[in-house]
């Protein structure tokens, strides 16, 4: 699932968070493709991400000083992530690289105001409306 409102690196964190969750829906819930509380897991994921303060310099989500899932995504994602987490290694191991490194990023010190990809997203098709 690619979302539609993700660029550049917050896109990407979202590739692995949705290709995590599809591979823990098909052992879990043997379905095909993620089941309806997986599929709100994503979707829900995809807000967050959106809505993230950091924007493209996010670190990682356990390097990450705020915490923005609410307790019952937070462990249901948590089960996610320990199911799926050293499995991706042999599904998606580009994937599980390129989130290592993003690992070793360290956090931004401040954060820049206005710099959510909602926010620019919000900006942009304001702009687009004017002209």
């Amino acid at each position: 699932m690619s979302s539609q409102l993700l660029v550049g690196a917050l896109a990407t964190e979202f590739k692995m968070v949705s290709k995590m969750i599809d591979l823990y829906c098909a052992a879990h819930h043997n379905t095909n493709k993620a089941c309806d509380n997986c599929q709100s897991l994503k979707e829900y994921a995809e807000m967050r991400l959106d809505r993230c303060p950091y924007g493209d310099s996010k670190p990682t989500c356990n390097k990450c000083p705020i915490h923005c899932y609410k307790n019952a995504q937070k462990v249901q994602m948590r089960l996610v992530m320990r199911y799926s987490g050293p499995r991706m290694l042999f599904t998606h191991p580009i994937l599980v690289v390129r989130h290592l490194i993003n690992e070793r990023k360290s956090v931004p010190d401040k954060l820049v105001a206005k710099n959510s990809n909602r926010h620019k997203r919000l900006i942009k098709s304001d702009a687009k409306r004017i002209l």
